[in-house]
């Protein structure tokens, strides 16, 4: 087989960096050991969040938010999205103070933030009970989707439409290489031979890089959130909540509620330690940690300690930065990486495809990601990967490092 283009991974950021290759008239083929977002997208929380940590991310995530809402119009596939906002919620002063900050740099960033009082949060979220203490910021830009396999399926839906090529339940035992320079893919089933290589294979990154005789900064940590059983008091119109001092999510879901967070001591997992079919579902679940999350903020939504219909897991790839890792891999020309997803990969997966498919395809007017290229980092022990993904992971909503 040729192709223009192989994608290793059919997770959010593989599918759709394939699918906006195709929109550039570029051949592609998407290589996928199990099946399309079997892994962590399929998991996902589903959630699109405005207010980022930087002004590149702040871009990424609302082109995303963009894209994803006009999905049909571009693609060609039926994409449902809850356009439902989000309240930034907190309740200690020092998180108060850094929830002003974060609202007047996301503003100049150009994002859609608004104050907003007690009365709304009582008024718009029917799952929390404010105490009137608590500062909040409004999010109108943000949106959810429901089930997150949605999004597989409608990039699936639109590639396929665009010609793209989907291999499920075939492995990538080599990256093959000429002059240095790659020429392609073998698998268990066939070779094909490809200008340009996409690794985008989520917690496998690094085993398919070595593939190719060369490493990429980032360390799978596991992520994992719940949804309650249906209660009348979910409202499924209500937004999104983000409760930043205690690191939890919340909205609607299923007439329940989803509950996530981000523990201060996370498991990492690195599957080249795991047996070689090692899968996501093989991750270990730890109900007590949702459950301490869940505490956290229990006085406000008591539903969060309800009956649970639901308890999933993932695993995050998280670089020493907390930024994406997506770009040219500067000593093996033509390999690239979509990866590094911090906590973001799902949600911005649309502007992180289109940017890499542009960039891959020289197309003039692409957002420039040149910040992300893999080749920041220098060479990084696994240990230091694991340390700062670590902290990175701990630090999602609250970058300062101030107390939980």
């Amino acid at each position: 087989m040729n192709a223009d283009l192989v994608v290793i991974g059919a997770g959010a950021l593989g599918l759709s960096t394939a699918l906006h290759a195709a929109l550039g008239g570029q051949s592609v083929v998407v290589i996928e050991r199990r099946t399309a977002g079997s892994q962590a997208s399929g998991r996902a929380a589903g959630l699109f969040k405005s207010v980022q940590a930087d002004e590149l991310r702040t871009v990424i995530a609302r082109r995303s938010i963009e894209r994803a809402i006009s999905f049909a119009d571009w693609a060609g596939a039926e994409l449902p999205v809850t356009r439902s906002g989000s309240f930034l919620i907190a309740r200690t002063g020092a998180h108060q103070a850094m929830l002003r900050r974060e609202a007047a740099q996301s503003r100049g960033w150009g994002a859609d933030i608004r104050a907003a009082a007690p009365a709304d949060l009582l008024t718009r979220l029917s799952y929390y009970q404010p105490s009137g203490a608590e500062q909040a910021l409004w999010c109108p830009e943000d949106v959810y989707i429901e089930e997150p396999i949605s999004l597989i399926e409608a990039y699936v839906a639109a590639g396929r439409r665009h010609g793209v090529e989907l291999l499920e339940n075939e492995s990538v035992v080599s990256v093959t290489l000429t002059g240095g320079r790659v020429a392609g893919v073998e698998t268990t089933a066939r070779s094909l031979t490809a200008g340009a290589v996409v690794d985008a294979a989520g917690a496998w990154t690094r085993q398919v890089a070595e593939l190719a005789r060369t490493a990429v900064a980032v360390a799978p940590v596991r992520h994992q959130l719940l949804i309650t059983q249906p209660a009348p008091a979910v409202d499924v119109t209500a937004p999104i909540a983000r409760v930043i001092d205690a690191a939890v999510y919340l909205r609607p879901a299923r007439g329940g509620l989803m509950v996530g967070g981000f523990e201060r001591d996370p498991l990492p997992l690195d599957p080249r330690s795991q047996a070689a079919d090692f899968t996501t579902d093989d991750v270990p679940l730890d109900a007590g940690v949702l459950a301490k999350l869940a505490g956290q903020v229990s006085a406000e939504t008591p539903l969060v300690l309800g009956p649970v219909a639901e308890h999933r897991a993932g695993l995050f790839t998280m670089s020493p930065d907390g930024r994406f890792v997506a770009g040219p891999v500067p000593d093996v020309p033509g390999l690239w990486i979509a990866s590094g997803c911090n906590g973001s990969g799902f949600s911005s997966s649309l502007a992180i495809g289109e940017a890499v498919a542009g960039w891959i395809g020289e197309r003039p007017g692409r957002l420039d990601i040149g910040p992300l290229a893999p080749g920041r980092f220098g060479p990084v022990t696994d240990e230091a990967l694991v340390s700062d993904g670590v902290w990175q992971y701990a630090h999602y909503y609250d970058p300062a490092g101030g107390p939980a």
